[in-house]
């Protein structure tokens, strides 16, 4: 399937599919929304979503073994051979948390799904980012139809989800549209929390295991996310954009807020809050919580080692720490129970409630902050309970969303700057190979006049070793200093067409012949 440089943006439903006709063309309020596309977009779409369909319903199987470590050399010659960047995943902002949560990756498995990913040799490159709100896997690859076919395929797998339901929730970005859906992600300006801080250390940790040894990254994919974590900290330190309540926990602090006195018919001032976790998601509630007064809180969580690093962090605030065998006498005294922690199971169910005695008792509020979700959406079928997920969070978003959005205009523009930078980069590897045959070329005519003049020299005993060394040097300082021009105009992109650069100084330097040598006249 070919994408080209104008990519699919496309939310795969039955209702309406978007375009972005490049990334200058999305405005920041609607890029995720979708609009009606014409009959021919449409239709071409439809065309290569068949594709995909027919690509994923062939059953395959996916070598697990991790594929050898590649060497700098490999990465290199691979990334000079047109690698172009794709991303297919689904966010909060297109996708359920039902969906979402069946293709959650905990960061500690993000290298391995990317060594399942190129196991088959399909994808060149590819990296993992898995977050509460996303689920997103980027990718280089030559060969954009195969590579798109192997990563639906694992998708399909991993989540267990039929291929139509899950190329409904899908969405697909190729080339210039993905690096600048990944400077957007990086910003905050694709986040549930416009701005929100979180992310960014996110796609930071995304770059970082890219890169390590057992990583996936190569040349072109680390360079991108290097790049796109560059940006998403000059847009913060730029614009106002993380200014104010930024981040899921925040939205949550806000919600449980906002709704209190009609759930619980109390002031948020006066209810007795509890924690489920310890990790980082609860030292950022705990932290909001703080901004607004907050004096006392239980946590619960499977060992005491994290919650009382909490209490020497908020030394001002009073800390009641439980372990779990605890957990359902704090929720029943609780009003608000927010819930925060990395386990693939329910944590509080409509069952539980109901044999704990919590059915029909005193109001309670629940808030589910985490993906795969703690709190089965049941419990809201138990009478006096409120239960919340992270997809409730939108109706705090749109309040953040409209008063960002200044900021989200001028942090774009930045982001296009990023975005450009590295494209000129990617571009100017399409280079190396022309850059390669020109040094073999020049390497080789002189070591032919070179061993020609050594044949001479020697023969009338007129140079010691030491001088014919420096003879050497001098031959070698030559062509360097004559190839410095023509290389430095190969890997220079702006300002021209960089295939005619190319096709130009082949031409000129005879690099076409198959001995890398040119004509003899």
């Amino acid at each position: 399937m070919k994408f080209g440089q104008t990519a699919l943006y496309c939310v795969l439903s039955s209702s309406f599919i978007t375009v972005s006709n490049g990334f200058g063309n999305v405005s920041p309020i609607t890029a995720l929304t979708g609009t009606p596309t014409s009959a021919a977009v449409a239709a071409a779409m439809k065309s290569n979503l068949n594709m995909v369909a027919q690509s994923q319903d062939t059953e395959t199987s996916i070598d697990s073994a991790t594929p050898r470590k590649r060497t700098k050399q490999e990465r290199l010659e691979a990334a000079s051979k047109g690698l172009q960047v794709h991303v297919v995943g689904l966010s909060i902002h297109h996708a359920s948390v039902e969906v979402r949560e069946k293709l959650a990756i905990a960061e500690n498995d993000w290298n391995a799904a990317s060594n399942d990913i190129c196991a088959t040799g399909e994808v060149a490159e590819a990296a993992v980012l898995s977050t509460c709100n996303r689920f997103e896997v980027y990718y280089a690859a030559a060969d954009p139809r195969e590579a798109m076919a192997c990563v639906t395929n694992y998708l399909a797998g991993r989540s267990g989800l039929p291929v139509s339901v899950l190329r409904q929730n899908l969405f697909m970005l190729s080339g210039d549209d993905a690096v600048w859906h990944i400077m957007r992600v990086s910003g905050g300006l694709d986040s549930l929390i416009v701005g929100e801080g979180q992310i960014l250390s996110q796609v930071r940790q995304c770059h970082l295991h890219s890169i390590e040894e057992d990583g996936c990254g190569g040349k072109v994919l680390s360079r991108m996310l290097n790049n796109a974590v560059a940006a998403g900290k000059r847009v913060r330190s730029e614009t106002a954009i993380a200014k104010g309540s930024v981040s899921i926990s925040s939205a949550a602090v806000e919600l449980s807020e906002m709704l209190a006195q009609d759930d619980l018919n109390l002031p948020f001032s006066e209810c007795r809050l509890a924690v489920v976790g310890a990790g980082k998601m609860t030292r950022l509630l705990v932290t909001h919580l703080a901004s607004r007064g907050l004096q006392k809180i239980a946590i619960v969580n499977r060992s005491d080692t994290r919650p009382k690093e909490l209490q020497e962090q908020f030394p001002d605030i009073d800390i009641e720490i439980k372990l779990m065998d605890d957990l359902w006498d704090v929720v029943g005294r609780s009003d608000i129970v927010y819930t925060a922690t990395s386990s693939v199971d329910y944590v509080i169910t409509d069952d539980l409630l109901k044999e704990n005695g919590l059915a029909g008792g005193r109001p309670l509020m629940l808030v589910d902050i985490s993906v795969p979700r703690n709190i089965a959406e049941a419990c809201n079928t138990v009478p006096n309970v409120k239960a919340y997920n992270v997809d409730d969070l939108k109706a705090v978003v749109a309040k953040n969303t409209a008063m960002r959005q200044r900021e989200m205009i001028e942090a774009e523009t930045l982001l296009r700057e990023e975005t450009d930078a590295f494209i000129r980069w990617r571009d100017s590897l399409s280079a190396i190979p022309t850059i390669n045959l020109l040094q073999e070329k020049a390497n080789s005519v002189r070591m032919e006049e070179l061993d020609k003049c050594t044949r001479k020299l020697k023969a009338n005993n007129n140079l010691s070793d030491k001088e014919m060394e420096a003879v050497e040097r001098l031959s070698r300082g030559i062509v360097n200093k004559l190839l410095h021009g023509p290389m430095a105009h190969l890997r220079q992109t702006e300002g021209g067409d960089q295939k005619k650069k190319i096709d130009d100084l082949s031409s000129i330097f005879d690099l076409n012949e198959k001995n890398g040598r040119g004509r003899r006249r």
